[in-house]
């Protein structure tokens, strides 16, 4: 009996060792499956986490403008205003002629007895770069035309407002027509505001009877004006280059091209042993 004891402990330790061995087995499974289900959420943690790269702007159309005062012809000029004070027209002011310019004209047809005639012109462009963050120089000089459009409809004390697609300028263009009374006089007025590419077009004539003469028909001053935005847009397509402009690019990229240029300039300039 004292001898079957020691052999029964035995017997029992031995047959517990293939059930500890399955307990670790399981651990270890379990902590492989863990450490990869872990390792999978934390990729796609990381996928979710990361911003999609923009993609670049389309570059500006045009670069650059037309000179206002000559993008009419002269002839033109002559036909809508005759007795223009200055022939050359009066350039407007601008901090920046490759962005934005302009140029008028006015005068009086002085025909004595028989009253007098006044004529005004104006031209202006106003042109859109690509920019990272504001978009396409065409989406933001579309944007623009609409504004302009909205407001030459709602210009103040104007009457009998109208406006209609100005077909064959640009890329698209509007014609607003009205009447304005002023200086006791009646005006006709039509304006045209067209879109090329990334630029604006903003060209209005206008005229008055004065002594006695008559008003200038509302048909006639609308076909002097798309005749002079026409040439107008047509300036810009001939003169202002196009398709070299770059995308500006997103803030804080020109400071790292300009550091890698002047660490680059650095280098050259080192004298090598």
């Amino acid at each position: 009996m004292h001898r079957s004891a020691p052999r029964l402990s035995r017997i029992l330790a031995c047959a517990a060792v293939p059930v500890m061995l399955v307990a670790v087995g399981c651990s270890s499974d379990s902590g492989s499956d863990a450490k990869k289900a872990t390792g999978s959420s934390s990729s796609s943690s990381d996928a979710a986490g990361a911003e999609p790269t923009k993609p670049a702007v389309e570059p500006a159309k045009f670069t650059d403008l037309p000179d206002a005062c000559t993008s009419i012809e002269k002839k033109t000029v002559k036909d809508l205003v005759p007795e223009a004070k200055k022939k050359g027209g009066t350039a407007g002011r601008s901090s920046d002629l490759s962005v934005r310019g302009s140029c008028s004209w006015n005068g009086l047809d002085d025909k004595g007895v028989n009253g007098s005639q006044y004529r005004w012109l104006s031209v202006a462009f106003t042109r859109f770069d690509s920019d990272q963050s504001l978009g396409s120089g065409a989406a933001r000089a579309t944007e623009d035309y609409t504004k302009q459009v909205a407001k030459e409809k709602a210009s103040e004390g104007a009457q009998k407002v109208a406006a209609a697609a100005a077909t064959g300028i640009g890329d698209e263009a509007t014609a607003i027509t009205y009447k304005l009374n002023k200086t006791d006089e009646d005006f006709e007025y039509a304006t045209v505001v067209a879109r090329t590419g990334n630029v604006v077009v903003t060209l209005t004539y206008n005229g008055a009877g004065y002594a006695g003469s008559k008003t200038p028909s509302a048909a006639d001053i609308l076909k002097g004006a798309q005749k002079a935005a026409k040439e107008a847009v047509g300036k810009v397509d001939a003169t202002a280059g196009s398709g070299s402009a770059e995308a500006t690019p997103p803030a804080g990229e020109a400071e790292k091209d300009d550091k890698k240029g002047d660490e680059k300039a650095a280098s050259e300039a080192t004298p090598k042993s």
